[in-house]
C-alpha cells in the first residue's frame, strides 16, 4: 500500500475469511474480503441477509475473529490481539448503535449515557453528548418515556460520549419511520461531520447510501461493489 494511503487508513483488511461451523454444516459469511477504509469517512455497507455485512462489523468491532486473514486499526493487528486486548480496544476506539437500542430502562437518559463515560479515558459529557443528537430537554427521561427515535439517539450519544474513532452501526433505523429515521440520520452524520468520528452502517435501506461518503456492496461473503459517491445528500433529502 501507497505511505499516503496507510496514513488515512482506519482499518486496513487483507484476506479475511470467516467459517462458522464446520465440516458439512460449516458457513462460510467472509471470503477473502481486502477493504481499506480510511479514517473519517462516512461507509454504508449494503447487501441482502447472509451477504457478510454483520460478521464483517463484528470483526471490525472486535466482537468476533477472523478465520483467516488480517485486520489492522491504525496499524495494529487486531488478529493478534489477546481477549483483554481486544476488550480494551472496544472500550477505548469503537462505539455500538443497534437496531434495538439495548438502554437500562432503570436509568434517565443522561443515567443511560453516563454509563460509558465512567468507563471511557477522555469522555465528553453526558449533557454535552445528549445535546449533540437533539436531546437537552429529555436528559431526566426514562426510556418508557421516549420515542424509538428518541431512545435511538440516546443510544448514539452513548456510543459518541467516549469519543470513539468508529462509529459501527447495525441497522440503527431499521424499526424507525422515514421522519423519525431522519433525524436520527441526521444525528449520526453530525456526529461524523463534526468530531470526525469514522462511522459504518449496515442497511438494507438502499436510499441512506446517498448520505455516504462510501458505499460498499456485499453478496456471498465478498464485496461486490466498493464505489465513493461524488456528490451526497442531506439526511433531510432521504425519504424511503
Amino acid at each position: 500500500m501507497a505511505q499516503a494511503d496507510a496514513a488515512r487508513s482506519l482499518f486496513r483488511l487483507e484476506g479475511v475469511t470467516k467459517v462458522y461451523g464446520t465440516g458439512s454444516v460449516a458457513v462460510q459469511a467472509l471470503r477473502g474480503v481486502n477493504l481499506v477504509l480510511p479514517r473519517g469517512e462516512f461507509t454504508v455497507l449494503l447487501g441482502p441477509s447472509g451477504s457478510g455485512k454483520s460478521t464483517l462489523l463484528n470483526i471490525l468491532g472486535g466482537l468476533d475473529r477472523a478465520t483467516a486473514g488480517r485486520v489492522w486499526f491504525e496499524g495494529v493487528d487486531l488478529a493478534a490481539e489477546s481477549d483483554a486486548g481486544l476488550t480494551r480496544y472496544r472500550r477505548e476506539h469503537v462505539g455500538f448503535v443497534f437496531q434495538h437500542y439495548n438502554l437500562m430502562p432503570s436509568l434517565t437518559a443522561r443515567e443511560n449515557v453516563a454509563l460509558v463515560t465512567e468507563i471511557a479515558s477522555e469522555p465528553m459529557a453526558p449533557e454535552d453528548a445528549l445535546e449533540r443528537v437533539g436531546l437537552d430537554d429529555r436528559m431526566d427521561h426514562f426510556p418508557a418515556q421516549l420515542s424509538g427515535g428518541e431512545q435511538q439517539r440516546v443510544a448514539i450519544a452513548r456510543a459518541i460520549a467516549k469519543r470513539p474513532a468508529v462509529l459501527l452501526c447495525d441497522e440503527p433505523t431499521g424499526a424507525l419511520d422515514s421522519q423519525t429515521g431522519v433525524r436520527v440520520l441526521e444525528a449520526l452524520a453530525e456526529a461524523n461531520r463534526e468530531l470526525g468520528t469514522t462511522t459504518i452502517i449496515i442497511t438494507h435501506n438502499v436510499a441512506i447510501e446517498a448520505i455516504a461518503h462510501r458505499v460498499i456492496r456485499f453478496a456471498d461473503g465478498r464485496v461486490q461493489e466498493d464505489r465513493t459517491n461524488t456528490a451526497l445528500k442531506a439526511p433531510s433529502e432521504v425519504r424511503w
